[in-house]
């Protein structure tokens, strides 16, 4: 068997700066702030730290919106601290992932000031610019992901530019090789910082259609999702080459990209020995209320097995090419306490059934800040209240669509992206420990109960049961099975259980998981000859899983 590659053996633990920890009192997160928190994330088996974006930015999109790819935000600290926090991650074995954002810039960036100027300078097609339809409107009608047209009018330039997000985030122009050399140069600059990877942001949109023509409309007002009219473009594996000679070949790092709505099947194309990256974060088991366009207005109800049927096509996909990054949450995702499990329950249990499924599926575990501690949705009363682009937009869409301001809320409390970045929650005291000045975004009610502090002196917190899973994943019996272990599914069409067995060398972890509220009833000869090695409750009762149960098996193998 392939020895694994020291990404493919850790954890990887995702930071939304701006709410990990303010040490200014500025009531924003920094840098110096996670260099603080080193030590806490070691005891979770964190081997690597991806950062959401730290770079110059208007903050528009929450630092999405970047203005220099090659500095770091005030607001964040300065190039020392990040130098710092890379120093210091390196001692404690930890290396630091940048996110690139490199479909769109900020309008604000130097090189979009320079195209919007005039059709006649060195920048002038650095983005991607066309005239209006004959009667003055926008050259197509693609509705940007945040809502409202993708295109925008620049008065200077007589002509429309493209926004696949928010119209302050022009997207750059791939086409031009002057633009695929600066981000290229970009990346690199920070592989000289010593980073130890990349997560690269909405990168299906990079490649644009030869033609720009109007789609057919899946809205009441006439238009059509961007993302059904541009992602995966055919042609963009080329770039995408190129893009991993130019920067990743050659350097002791992982690259994960974000790419929804590539489908499992095509993911050999995507990473492996003949892809791109090192992994790539799929969408098919997180947009389960989204089959058709992702817009929260339009969610359908699923039931289990699509959850289970979604997990395994990526475990089968990547089981002998390329490699799987487990995700249930980010910073564009609900709470996964609240996502994948009915209302009611306990939300520890709730926290603790998915911890299991992460820490034992096949593939590289990410755990995104708050997840080990059980964090859950807000739910705000009004949409004032919020601070997230898409949240704003989401809900401009339902009212649109004739939904009351109540039921436009409700998909806002599902689905907003702000229920990600509540501030991180250390102690029980004023603002969580997380500042000792005003919040960015208010500090969820419940940091009492839900914080490092308390749970850290509970034996059965759901942050104990993370350290506790951490631990077998890095040094127990059973380590070498998770790292290494084949994948296969068992009870596909149990509504109530997921469970699956990871098998090497004549061994087996079996992991069962009642994601119900009641009792799940499952043959006890599936278990036979096996032996509980951990679970959430006291001790197990073969054949049976109580409310949200979760049990880890060990088979040996046969003499």
């Amino acid at each position: 068997m392939e020895k694994l590659k020291w990404w493919q053996k850790t954890i990887v633990y995702q930071v939304y700066p701006k709410s990990f920890l303010d040490t200014t009192g500025s009531g924003t997160g920094d840098i110096r702030g996670i260099t603080k928190k080193l030590d806490y994330l070691k005891t979770l088996g964190v081997g690597a730290i991806w950062l959401t974006p730290v770079y110059p930015s208007p903050q528009v999109d929450n630092g999405y919106d970047i203005s220099d790819y090659t500095a770091i935000d005030p607001n964040f600290g300065s190039m020392e601290d990040m130098e710092e926090l890379i120093a210091e991650a390196k001692e404690r074995n930890i290396r630091i992932v940048m996110d690139l954002v490199f479909n769109h810039t900020s309008d604000q960036h130097a090189w979009f000031q320079a195209s919007k100027a005039s059709r006649e300078n060195d920048k002038a097609d650095w983005y991607i610019w066309r005239d209006a339809k004959p009667d003055g409107s926008a050259p197509t009608n693609w509705r940007s992901i945040f809502g409202g047209s993708a295109w925008t009018w620049c008065e200077a330039r007589q002509q429309y530019y493209l926004h696949t997000f928010a119209k302050e985030q022009p997207d750059l122009n791939w086409e031009n090789p002057d633009v695929r050399q600066a981000l290229y140069d970009a990346a690199n600059f920070w592989l000289g910082k010593g980073v130890g990877g990349f997560r690269i942001d909405a990168i299906v949109y990079i490649k644009k259609p030869a033609a720009f023509v109007d789609g057919k409309p899946d809205a009441e007002d006439g238009t059509v999702s961007i993302h059904s009219m541009i992602a995966d473009t055919p042609g963009i594996l080329d770039y995408l080459h190129e893009f991993r000679e130019k920067v990743f070949e050659g350097h002791d790092i992982f690259t994960v990209a974000e790419a929804n709505g590539v489908q499992p099947s095509e993911l050999p194309d995507w990473v492996g020995a003949h892809g791109v990256f090192s992994m790539l974060f799929e969408f098919s088991h997180m947009n389960l209320p989204f089959p058709e366009v992702e817009e929260w207005c339009h969610a359908k109800p699923w039931k289990l097995p699509a959850l289970k049927q979604a997990l395994t096509a990526s475990q089968k996909a990547t089981a002998t090419n390329g490699w799987y990054p487990i995700f249930f949450e980010n910073h564009d995702q609900p709470r996964c306490v609240d996502k994948f499990f009915p209302e009611g329950g306990d939300p520890a249990l709730r926290a603790k059934a998915m911890a299991t499924v992460l820490l034992t599926l096949r593939g590289t575990p990410f755990i995104y800040e708050g997840q080990e501690l059980g964090f859950q949705n807000v739910q705000w009363p009004c949409i004032e209240d919020y601070n997230d682009i898409s949240s704003k937009g989401q809900y401009d869409l339902a009212r649109g669509e004739g939904y009351s301001d109540k039921q436009a809320m409700g998909f806002v409390h599902a689905f907003s992206r702000d229920n990600a970045r509540t501030p991180m929650q250390w102690r029980d005291e004023r603002q969580a420990g997380f500042t000792t000045g005003t919040p960015w975004l208010p500090v969820h009610e419940d940091y009492a109960t839900c914080c490092v502090e308390a749970e850290a002196m509970k034996e059965r917190s759901v942050l104990t049961y993370y350290r506790h899973l951490a631990k077998f994943r890095e040094d127990s019996e059973i380590s070498d099975i998770l790292e290494q272990g084949t994948y296969e599914e068992l009870l596909p069409d149990d509504a109530q259980i997921f469970a699956f067995v990871r098998r090497l060398g004549g061994r087996a972890t079996l992991t069962l998981v009642n994601f119900s509220n009641r009792r799940a009833n499952y043959d006890p000869a599936l278990i036979e000859g096996a032996r509980p090695v951990t679970g959430t409750y006291p001790e197990d009762e073969p054949g049976v899983l109580r409310p949200l149960e979760s049990v880890i098996y060990v088979k040996e193998a046969q003499a």
